[in-house]
């Protein structure tokens, strides 16, 4: 049985609708204030966070994860699918954090890393069966 479910919700501050949505949406379409009240849904509504290469938007939403994970606010797993490389220089860029100090070694953890689908979703299941059993 698979640890993770697939509802075909979506979450969308009204200010994005006419941008973001177009065609026939699959599944419910939830419409939010703006982008704090969406990202607090999401986190919500999620079993476990994956980013896939994006722009300013993505990047800031993972590092907001990451950082809620590493405060203790949530425990779920948070993945980037790393297509063609695409997050090499943001794990590079948190390995300096951790050598000059500004990220604990422990955090390190946090953020998961593959460059498959099939390989992210089995290390999140890792990942859940470590915190399940021994948290």
């Amino acid at each position: 049985m698979p640890l993770f479910s697939l509802p075909n919700n979506s979450v969308i501050p009204k200010a994005l609708l006419a941008e973001e949505i177009s065609g026939q949406s699959v599944g419910e379409v939830r419409i939010v204030a703006d982008m704090h009240q969406r990202k607090a849904e999401m986190a919500r509504n999620s079993d476990a966070f994956i980013a896939l290469p994006g722009g300013y938007g993505t990047m800031e939403k993972v590092l907001e994860i990451i950082a809620w994970a590493q405060l203790g606010i949530h425990d779920k797993p948070v993945g980037v699918l790393n297509v063609d490389g695409y997050y090499n220089s943001l794990v590079e860029l948190f390995g300096k954090g951790v050598e000059k100090g500004f990220i604990e070694h422990s955090a390190r953890h946090i953020l998961l890393l593959a460059d498959s689908p099939g390989e992210l979703i089995n290390k999140m299941e890792v990942y859940l069966f470590f915190f399940l059993f021994f948290f």
